[in-house]
């Protein structure tokens, strides 16, 4: 996992202000409640809102905010509703990005992507430019202190994980996309606490930012797509 930012952004998120962190309810809130009118608000049957479910225990989301999220967006009288685009382009120094959005408006939302990424010496791309770089994965993390990591190895694979490595002080647990609420709610029975829990976009190649206009360009781009509302997730092959 050489390069991968998924635990440093975690921290950043970690670090930010309440604010941020209920923007992030928000969004999470979002994703949810479209997967409650795709598939129904059961969770057994709804495999895309069971692994939601999961990401918001993981984000401190609590239970009467998540049963609250389901039960309006199972109601009649919820008229909210929102289109999946994902955007893909390059940011500096041809960083490939992903960008998942749910929007009620899409050409306020290309409009922004297209701004952000020019802005910060990037380009967005057609459907396809890069989405061949990346693979999805369930991703499990919990902070190491404290814990044997041989124990949390044995219980991850004994729960249906794939692989499994520390570093940087965290326990990062890789699954298939379709086991990671299986091996997520293992783990919290075992009463395990959770950092972050996602099926997410992991690339097959990195690279690197070169120079201190590039990289603050970088840091920036990240920063607007993660404060734009109608953008779910961000996912990037730099390697930090």
């Amino acid at each position: 996992m050489s390069g991968h930012s998924k635990w440093n952004n975690i921290k950043n998120k970690k670090a930010k202000s309440d604010a941020a962190k209920a923007k992030v309810f928000t969004k999470i809130g979002k994703e949810m409640s479209m997967a409650v009118k795709a598939g129904g608000p059961n969770p057994e049957s709804n495999s895309k809102l069971r692994d939601l479910i999961v990401k918001a225990k993981s984000l401190n989301v609590p239970n009467d905010n998540i049963d609250r999220i389901i039960k309006k967006a199972s109601s009649a009288d919820d008229n909210e509703n929102y289109e999946a685009i994902n955007y893909e382009g390059y940011g500096p120094c041809g960083v490939a990005f992903m960008v998942e959005t749910l929007t009620d408006n899409r050409n306020r939302t290309a409009a922004n992507m297209r701004h952000y990424f020019d802005k910060n010496g990037g380009n967005l791309g057609q459907t396809g430019s890069v989405g061949w770089m990346f693979s999805q994965q369930g991703t499990i993390i919990i902070e190491s202190e404290g814990l044997d990591a041989d124990t949390v190895m044995m219980d991850a694979l004994d729960a249906g994980a794939s692989d499994f490595e520390e570093e940087e002080g965290v326990f990062t647990i890789s699954t298939e996309p379709s086991a990671l609420s299986a091996v997520a709610e293992a783990l919290m029975a075992k009463n395990y606490t959770l950092v972050s829990a996602e099926n997410e976009m992991v690339p097959s190649t990195y690279s690197k930012i070169e120079g201190d206009e590039n990289l603050k360009f970088m840091n920036r781009l990240i920063d607007m797509l993660d404060e734009d509302d109608d953008v779910q997730n961000v996912w990037h092959n730099w390697e930090e």
